[in-house]
């Protein structure tokens, strides 16, 4: 499958063509894991189209730790390739995928020769923590129940929908919290008519 320049018009032209001769490109059905813990990175993932989630365990429990979007890449994948160790995340697709694949061994010399490949991940570094300090204020300021419309509110915009198909425990494991909670937070947001839930679905109706 070839890939199409123009996805990568934030590159330049060199990196670019670099990239189109050495990597390749896959399409993965949602759901399907990309990246599993402790496994050693092969290949450094560009998305095209889709959606991927990274998100690790802490006894047994997952925690979501940030969505790889359209034009951007994996900080943490990115440095387990560099350094040679076993990655600490998990990546799945959370819709199906379009996602550009680069051998890691061209890295270490792409890194020296084209200085914009350098840019994309220290913009991803920024990005990612960024997001980093935004949960922490959350979790550090706002209740549960704003913790989860937003992150419903975020799932909902990003997948380009007016509502998401999750169940409670899956929230849960997101939001690093229980079953049993975020049903009871489910029912104040629609007591408050902030969303709606129907068979499975939850449309948001209302603005914080």
């Amino acid at each position: 499958m070839e890939i199409d320049k123009s996805i990568l018009s934030f590159l330049k032209p060199r990196l670019i063509d670099a990239i189109i001769k050495e990597s390749s490109v896959k399409e993965f059905p949602k759901g399907t894991e990309i990246l599993r813990e402790a496994q050693y990175v092969k290949v450094l993932p560009i998305v095209i189209n889709g959606l991927v989630k990274v998100y690790s365990r802490f006894d047994e429990k997952e925690l979501l730790l940030y969505y790889i979007e359209p034009t951007q890449s994996c900080v943490m994948t990115f440095y387990a390739a560099l350094k040679n160790t076993p990655s600490k995340v998990y990546a799945v697709t959370e819709e199906d995928s379009k996602i550009i694949l680069i051998p890691v061994q061209h890295l270490p010399n792409w890194l020296k020769e084209y200085p914009d490949f350098n840019e994309l991940f220290y913009n991803q570094f920024n990005l990612r923590y960024s997001e980093l300090l935004d949960t922490i204020g959350h979790l550090l300021l706002d209740k549960m129940d704003k913790r989860l419309y937003d992150h419903l509110k975020k799932k909902v915009q990003l997948t380009s929908g007016n509502s998401i198909k999750m169940s409670h425990s899956q929230i849960a494991n997101e939001l690093g919290t229980a079953r049993e909670v975020i049903t009871r937070v489910l029912k104040k947001l629609e007591t408050d008519k902030k969303v709606v839930q129907n068979a499975g679905e939850i449309k948001i109706i209302g603005e914080w």
